[in-house]
């Protein structure tokens, strides 16, 4: 029979046991299965360069993976909005680097691996607003009066 002394001990070696493929499994990072997950991930690292070091603009790079989520060649930089000058561009170029650094190799599962893999992808990075819809304005209303 086991003692009262050694039941705490068996009882805390069990519940170690049990948590331990729980610990191990959020040590991992969450698996890609996606593409919308891919796009979603590369978005989450995104930090876009401050208004005190550049103007806002749009920059749109198209990249490539291998099976196992590594940059495959060179990323090449196919888009920037408006008439960014040459600190905007470089701030946003390197941004841009930085953030592929950051998200780079991505978790992809086995079968997004073999199906992405050497397929460009074009990303597009947004940080102007959008402007406001015009309101709605009909010549034919007329105006309530009280």
């Amino acid at each position: 029979m086991i003692s009262a002394r050694r039941k705490p001990s068996i009882w805390f070696a069990a519940v170690l046991l049990w948590l331990a493929p729980v610990a191990h499994a959020s040590a991992q990072p969450q698996q890609i299965d996606t593409l919308k997950d891919v796009f979603a991930k590369l978005y989450s690292c995104w930090q876009p360069p401050s208004y005190s070091r550049a103007n806002p603009m749009d920059i749109t790079v198209v990249v490539s993976f291998n099976r196992e989520g590594a940059i495959l060649g060179q990323p090449r930089i196919t888009y920037e909005s408006g008439n960014p000058s040459d600190n905007d561009r470089v701030a946003y170029r390197t941004a841009v680097m930085e953030t592929l650094q950051r998200c780079t190799p991505l978790p992809f599962t086995e079968g997004l691996g073999g199906a992405v893999a050497g397929r460009p992808f074009a990303v597009t990075f947004r940080t102007r607003k959008r402007p406001p819809k015009p309101e709605e304005k009909r010549a034919w209303l007329i105006q309530k009066i009280l």
